[in-house]
């Protein structure tokens, strides 16, 4: 089961989690997307793909806060479960995709396997992130089988 979760304010992570949700099912995998995540309702086996934006200076948005500070207040055996995390951020602010840089390095220090490298989707440079999204994951789909 690969569970897509994603931290979003404007709808971008969203939209990029839908994307390739669609493509993973395409696929024949199992999904299932996460928008307002809760770490009880999330089972850490399988694969984890968090996508998520920076908010503010370097803060998670609203909708996955309590999911990261769940994880970090009580980690969750991570010894069956593998990860990918996406960044989205905005490379003008000194903050550029730091939740999701964080998100990465938390699942990293709880023991989880990385897929790849922490995925940074620079807005500036990338006008549509899922088109960014969909060529890691094409570069990166062996990893979900």
């Amino acid at each position: 089961m690969i569970h897509i979760i994603t931290g979003s304010t404007l709808g971008g992570a969203e939209y990029v989690g839908d994307h390739l949700d669609d493509l993973l099912t395409e696929q024949g995998l199992e999904t299932t997307v996460h928008n307002q995540p809760a770490l009880e309702e999330i089972p850490p086996q399988g694969t984890w793909l968090v996508i998520t934006s920076t908010h503010g200076a370097g803060e998670y948005p609203d909708n996955i806060k309590p999911f990261i500070e769940a994880i970090q207040a009580t980690p969750p055996n991570t010894a069956e479960l593998k990860f990918a995390v996406i960044a989205i951020g905005d490379s003008s602010y000194d903050t550029f995709c730091a939740a999701g840089q964080h998100a990465y390095d938390l699942l990293e220090d709880i023991g989880a396997t990385p897929i790849s490298d922490c995925l940074t989707i620079d807005v500036l440079q990338q006008a549509v992130p899922e088109d960014a999204a969909e060529t890691w994951l094409e570069e990166h789909l062996s990893a979900f089988s």
